[in-house]
């Protein structure tokens, strides 16, 4: 979708801005008798529009900015922050903050990361693209999305809307080390969803795009021919005999059982052993064949970053390589309190990547044979203390590896160990629209709960 450059970009002088403001309040820590501080301050916009049957629904536009500020009096802690900049405010939130501190325990994990671990090479990874769009603009997008779906198959009778939006973000991280990391990011997306038939017999399904920048959007037409596909496929949907058979997680549904992974192997729920995979890095919990490895460094990467949130560089490394887990998801603070160094993720992970062993979708689904493919997930249903899985799914039935026919009101169930273990192939289908990157997944073996 080819838009014309700003002609006017300021977000280097705003950065600017962010970044002198920072050393003030720094300075302003130091002068309260603060031993470390840190500072994050930020400015985000963005425009929202949404239309439904052919109507204007709701135009936003977003303007927010934020300064949140961290003192340590010794290994005591306080935050405050504001979203006011003047003097007074500034003051008070620094004196808040520093009140706050000299109340609290100590906390022997408690302050910055060490210094020598602060990221120096602080490039950016192409991902500021602001889109010159206006709500008028956004809104022609948006109905053309929905025209293109509802004109799609006669059996399109209602909609549930379409939907545009662009984002900017400015931040700039500073520290008492003398640290200062700035980065900016633009998030932009086009999506569409549809009701295809009456009454009992009534589905609803969707689709959408996202990207760094307007260029790689999916053209409104695409959305919604896809959007209107996808819909309708689910028409008549039956049940399946309770058993177990494989199943197959379409990309976009694949890429939340590696979510289950990483909440599990994050800082936070080991050292309050609230995970199923307390002690197992170095253990085998996958096929011998799978791995997953963190990209931070991606041109246009969803989240490519120089950074984590403590200032640490990033790293390029295995998350599993071989099946093994190699390490955890770290923070300063979470490494502490496990006794172990910070893997550089404060904040969250960098572009994962899930390796493949196997072709295009089509090649994983005969491969499959007979089985279940799952296209949507319902519910909450996993326990993070034990790996107990259970939802709520809907999809297709597959036969001799062709789709069959639609199936819905199922629960896929199994246990997430066992699930990684008998993961038997992940396609190179990889959906784009997340910093999970992953093909479709083919688990050998689960409970499916249907007539």
């Amino acid at each position: 979708m080819n838009e014309i450059a700003p002609a006017h970009d300021d977000s280097q002088a705003r950065l600017d801005r962010l970044a002198e403001l920072s050393q003030q309040l720094l300075a302003r820590c130091r002068a309260r008798g603060a031993s470390q501080a840190e500072v994050s301050c930020s400015e985000e916009t963005g425009l929202n529009v949404s239309v439904r049957m052919g109507e204007v629904e709701t135009v936003e536009s977003t303007r927010d900015r934020g300064i949140a500020v961290t003192v340590y009096f010794g290994q005591r802690k306080g935050s405050a922050s504001t979203a006011d900049l003047r003097e007074e405010s500034l003051d008070a939130t620094v004196e808040q903050a520093c009140a706050i501190a000299r109340h609290t325990e100590h906390d022997d994990a408690a302050g910055l990361a060490d210094a020598a671990l602060m990221a120096s090479d602080l490039r950016e990874f192409d991902g500021w693209h602001p889109w010159p769009i206006d709500a008028d603009r956004a809104i022609d997008l948006a109905l053309a999305a929905e025209a293109a779906g509802r004109e799609r198959d006669p059996r399109i009778e209602n909609s549930d809307g379409a939907s545009v939006g662009s984002g900017e973000s400015l931040g700039v991280y500073a520290n008492s080390h003398g640290f200062v990391g700035r980065e900016r990011s633009t998030q932009h997306s086009l999506g569409c969803a549809l009701i295809a038939g009456r009454g009992d017999d009534m589905q609803r399904d969707g689709w959408y795009t996202i990207g760094l920048a307007g260029d790689d959007l999916e053209s409104p037409a695409s959305v919604g021919r896809k959007a209107a596909e996808r819909t309708v496929a689910r028409l008549q949907p039956r049940s399946v005999a309770t058993g177990e058979y494989p199943v197959l997680f379409a990309a976009e549904m694949a890429r939340s059982l590696v979510g289950h992974l990483i909440g599990a192997v994050s800082g936070g729920a080991l050292y309050r052993r609230a995970s199923f995979l307390v002690d197992a890095a170095g253990t085998q919990l996958f096929p011998d064949w799978f791995g997953i490895d963190e990209l931070p460094f991606l041109r246009r990467g969803l989240r490519s970053s120089a950074f984590d949130a403590d200032g640490v560089a990033t790293r390029e490394s295995a998350l599993v390589d071989g099946g093994v887990l190699q390490r955890y998801v770290l923070g300063t603070y979470s490494a502490r309190k496990l006794g172990l160094p910070t893997t550089g993720n404060a904040g969250g992970v960098h572009n994962l990547q899930v390796r493949a062993n196997a072709g295009a979708f089509d090649e994983v689904l005969a491969g499959m044979g007979r089985g279940l493919l799952v296209t949507e997930l319902m519910g909450q249903g996993v326990n993070a203390i034990t790996g107990d899985y259970s939802r709520g799914a809907g999809g297709f039935w597959v036969e001799d590896g062709a789709i069959q026919y639609p199936v819905d009101n199922i629960t896929v169930a199994g246990n997430l160990k066992s699930m990684f273990r008998a993961i038997e192939a992940v396609g190179a289908d990889v959906d784009p629209r997340s910093h999970v990157r992953t093909g479709s997944i083919l688990v050998g073996r689960m409970t499916v709960a249907g007539e």
